[in-house]
């Protein structure tokens, strides 16, 4: 049984983005306002520097500035994830280490990307990485990004290892805490990568999920995780539709210029990401302002 609490890993999640000022700085006062809109949500952790972060456009510095910026704004009241993956276990094992000098509570790791290891080399990876902290650590899988899958024998295997506590699960397949719920430690937590398969997840044996929309309009997803841990299915589903417009703005290509876009109609960040993601184009804009004005009319 894994000894390490982990009831910070359930519910929403939001995958903050990392705003960027006129001269491309980190805009530290706007990553403080959106961490404090998660903690009055009622966020049990926050999500920083991944996959909407803009993780790879990111300095070893930033990286560590925003995890001081958010331990600073929690002041313990939440646990601080910090993305810390790479796609060489070096750099991975660097940045888990900045993190945890920098004060996050645990790390999420992503499946290595593009040099395509085999599933030995997965599990070598993140057995390298465990090995090398005192934090929990959360893999990502996200096969679409990566090009490699983590399978579930070699997740299985390693979660033998005490300091690998959970699963951010971008493959697409719901029907995966089911399935491997009897294989897990009980303090294993699995929650769905995205709002799109939050719900199925979540009825499938899924602890939470990660959620974009939950940068823009918190009420609704954090309202759709309460209503469904109540047995209330039919409300939940209801909520869940409701996010479908943002969701599904978010669900394309350059969707994190599409957050940070919707972020911008209301006030809260400005819409600049970094190359190799580009501004919107008006078409663009204008499929955003729509779905991000239907989302607020829905907005319980």
């Amino acid at each position: 049984m894994n000894s390490i609490e982990t009831s910070w890993l359930t519910g929403v999640i939001a995958d903050l983005p990392s705003p960027f000022d006129a001269n491309d700085a980190i805009d530290i006062g706007v990553f403080e306002n959106l961490c404090a809109q998660q903690i009055a949500a009622g966020a049990t952790a926050l999500l920083l520097g991944e996959t909407a972060g803009e993780m790879a456009t990111l300095t070893m510095a930033e990286h560590d500035t925003l995890v001081r910026t958010a331990v600073k704004v929690s002041r313990g009241r939440v646990k601080i994830i910090a993305g810390a993956g790479s796609n060489g276990t070096g750099q991975a094992i660097a940045l888990t280490r900045r993190a945890e000098a920098a004060g996050a509570d645990a790390v999420m790791s992503v499946v290595p990307y593009y040099n395509k290891p085999t599933q030995s080399g997965i599990e070598a990876h993140f057995d390298a990485i465990a090995s090398a902290t005192r934090l929990p650590v959360v893999i990502h899988d996200n096969p679409t990004c990566c090009a490699r899958g983590l399978d579930d024998e070699t997740l299985m295997r390693l979660c033998d290892n005490p300091r690998i506590v959970g699963l951010r699960d971008s493959s697409g397949d719901a029907m995966r805490p089911l399935r491997l719920h009897p294989h897990v430690p009980p303090g294993f937590r699995m929650v769905a990568g995205d709002d799109a398969t939050a719900l199925t997840y979540l009825a499938h044996g899924g602890d939470g999920f990660v959620s974009t929309v939950a940068n823009i309009l918190p009420a609704l997803p954090f309202a759709m995780f309460r209503a469904f841990s109540r047995g209330d299915v039919a409300r939940a589903a209801t909520l869940m539709d409701r996010m479908a417009p943002l969701r599904d703005a978010f669900a394309t290509d350059g969707s994190v210029a599409s957050l940070k876009y919707a972020l911008g109609l209301r006030g809260l960040c400005s819409p600049r990401v970094r190359l190799p993601m580009v501004p919107l184009m008006s078409d663009q804009k204008a499929a955003v302002t729509e779905a991000t004005a239907a989302a607020l009319r829905g907005t319980p």
